[in-house]
């Protein structure tokens, strides 16, 4: 059974970019366009590993990863944070990784192999 990815980002191109990418690499994807319906969608999907999007409308990312750390079920997926924010890397310190768009794929997917093979 392959790994899970949940996308988060408010923009359409890049959850389609990376649920591309992602599933090319053999990963299945499951995607969120904000904050407010990631959570709901953690809970249906259960994935493996999270990919969020710092600034978006209705509710941003580092509130979504507040209300996922503190839920006991999910709060060890590990997260890797995709963001166009400078100094995006203190927004949430437990993130795997912190990468700035526009990203290089091969490190993404190497870091994603890397933290659920």
């Amino acid at each position: 059974m392959s790994k899970k990815i949940l996308i988060i980002d408010d923009d359409q191109d890049i959850r389609s970019y990376l649920s591309e990418l992602f599933t090319d690499n053999g990963y299945e994807t499951a995607m969120a366009e904000d904050g407010s319906v990631a959570m709901e969608a953690v809970e249906t999907e259960k994935p493996d590993l999270i990919t969020l999007d710092l600034e978006m409308p209705g509710e941003w990312g580092p509130r979504f990863y507040r209300k996922l750390s503190q839920n006991d079920e999910f709060k060890r997926t590990p997260v890797i944070v995709i963001s166009g924010l400078n100094a995006n890397k203190y927004a949430i310190p437990k993130a795997v990784a912190t990468l700035t768009k526009p990203f290089d794929a091969e490190e993404l997917i190497r870091i994603v192999k890397d933290t659920i093979g």
